[in-house]
């Protein structure tokens, strides 16, 4: 037997919400977090996107997960991992990004070479672009959270295994990456022990059996998904969580391309995380529409707060930013980029990294840092294989000259990076990217003695883009939104149900 999965009637104004960036869910979020007691009406109790029913939608102004001594939420006890030293706590978070190519996810997919780190984390973050295709009734109709569900469950699984930890082994290989990327078994060196790796990327093993891993916040954007799990014992300091959406696609302002923004604080440390899928394209210019986009997503991310409220409003009024996910900067055309790939010459490649030029230049990220990187780019791979797609593409059109298009950066006092590389699951045309921070939170601040951060003057717009190529962006725009309104004036089809 057939369905109709979406009436005719309800499509115009799904486009109409969507086209002038009213979304009636912007800022509630999905969260393992109870609420105890009654939801007032205007909080009415959302559908969950889990198949156990873990995730609530939280309501705009609900003032937190502490619930500030109110017994509004269930709290766990306990510290056992967190190293505490006097007044600050040492936090470990791991950070991942990952487009995945509009693919949904297959029973059994093992996320143990995304999700593994040199040490068990308090936070994990992480963050995807593309969980769903962006065709015209992703990006203009009703949000598709069937693979959202499946990817959710994937990571609780994998995190609440205790197994995602990197081997002895595994770290060797790790480590290697930095002379060369690929290496095989019997070119390794002995094992190491944690005690073994240098003091500059300290890495401290714990002894104590790791809890469990709870949802903190989850939040789609059409193909952008952003998720904050927290180690159990860690949830009563979780305060103040808060969601932003910036869309950045079609005409600057749908969904297809943008942030999804997550904020919290760790007892008095405000952090935020910021999931990012910018414009694409290599061509001349396309890195400028890149620029403009960061400085958009710093300018609109509003989160919700009372005229009495200090807490942070923007992104740069946090104490510690992470940003995440597929910036889409290219390589600059050369003649000898096929040639340095093939040595595995990452350092020569870099010196072409549209990012890195943008940055050194001010254009872009003024201030952030980035770690050095040692592994090769992570796109664009033919899928299920390790080839790239420039190595045996022949048209010129469909060729993507290969790039680090997937990143991460931060900003802020306190944080040290003590990893950073790639995965290498075949799952997507993207490789996944992966970093672990060591993270000080100060116990001695509280609102009392905190100030306001002033507003970030930095960052002011880039250039506008030429003339000629803003036209042609226009017209390509246009084009796409006359063939989604033909998708949507013909009649509902029926689509034959699947046992």
């Amino acid at each position: 037997m057939g369905k109709i999965l979406k009436s005719k009637s309800s499509w115009p104004r799904t486009v109409v919400r969507k086209w002038l960036n009213l979304r009636s869910g912007a800022y509630e979020f999905h969260s393992d977090y109870p609420v105890k007691g009654k939801m007032e009406p205007t909080q009415s109790r959302r559908k969950s996107c889990s198949d156990g029913d873990y995730y609530k939608i939280m309501p705009e102004k609900f003032p937190g997960l502490l619930g500030q001594g109110n017994g509004d939420l269930k709290q766990s006890t306990g510290e056992q991992h967190v190293t505490r030293v006097d007044d600050k706590l040492d936090l470990k978070m791991f950070v991942g990004t990952w487009n995945v190519g509009g693919k949904s996810p297959h029973d059994g997919l093992d996320l143990k070479d995304w999700l593994q780190s040199p040490a068990d984390a308090d936070i994990y973050v992480l963050g995807f672009q593309e969980i769903v295709p962006l065709n015209a009734g992703n990006v203009l109709g009703a949000e598709d959270n069937g693979p959202v569900a499946k990817w959710l469950s994937l990571i609780r699984e994998a995190l609440n295994n205790n197994n995602h930890n990197l081997s002895q082994n595994d770290l060797q290989l790790s480590k290697n990456h930095r002379t060369s990327f690929e290496l095989t078994k019997s070119s390794q060196q002995p094992r190491l022990s944690f005690s073994s790796i240098s003091d500059d990327n300290p890495v401290s093993c714990n002894s104590t059996t790791p809890q469990g891993y709870s949802l903190a916040a989850s939040k789609q954007m059409v193909g952008i998904f952003l998720c904050v799990w927290v180690r159990d014992d860690l949830r009563k300091r979780i305060t103040n969580l808060k969601v932003s959406c910036v869309g950045r696609g079609i005409m600057g302002y749908l969904g297809n391309k943008g942030s999804i923004s997550i904020s919290m604080s760790v007892h008095e440390t405000s952090l935020c995380f910021v999931c990012t899928h910018l414009t694409s394209g290599e061509k001349e210019g396309d890195e400028v529409r890149r620029n403009l986009d960061v400085t958009e997503i710093l300018k609109r991310t509003r989160f919700s707060r009372s005229s009495k409220d200090s807490r942070p409003e923007t992104i740069m009024d946090h104490d510690k930013v992470i940003w995440l996910g597929d910036l889409n900067y290219r390589l600059r055309a050369s003649s000898d980029v096929h040639e340095q790939l093939n040595n595995n010459d990452w350092e020569a490649l870099l010196e072409k990294d549209q990012l890195k030029i943008e940055q050194r230049a001010g254009r872009v990220f003024q201030g952030w840092e980035e770690g050095r990187i040692y592994f090769a780019p992570t796109y664009k791979y033919l899928i299920n294989s390790d080839n790239y797609v420039a190595q045996t593409e022949k048209s010129k059109e469909k060729r993507r000259t290969p790039a680090w298009c997937d990143r991460i950066l931060w900003k802020g006092d306190g944080m040290k990076q003590i990893w950073y590389t790639r995965g290498e699951s075949r799952f997507s045309d993207h490789r996944p990217v992966q970093s672990l921070f060591s993270v000080h939170i100060d116990l001695t601040l509280n609102q009392s003695n905190r100030k306001t951060k002033p507003n970030n003057q930095n960052h002011r717009p880039n250039p506008v883009l030429p003339y000629t190529c803003h036209g042609k962006v226009q017209a390509e725009e246009i084009l796409l939104l006359t063939r989604a309104q033909s998708c949507i004036d013909t009649q509902p089809r029926l689509i034959s149900s699947v046992s």
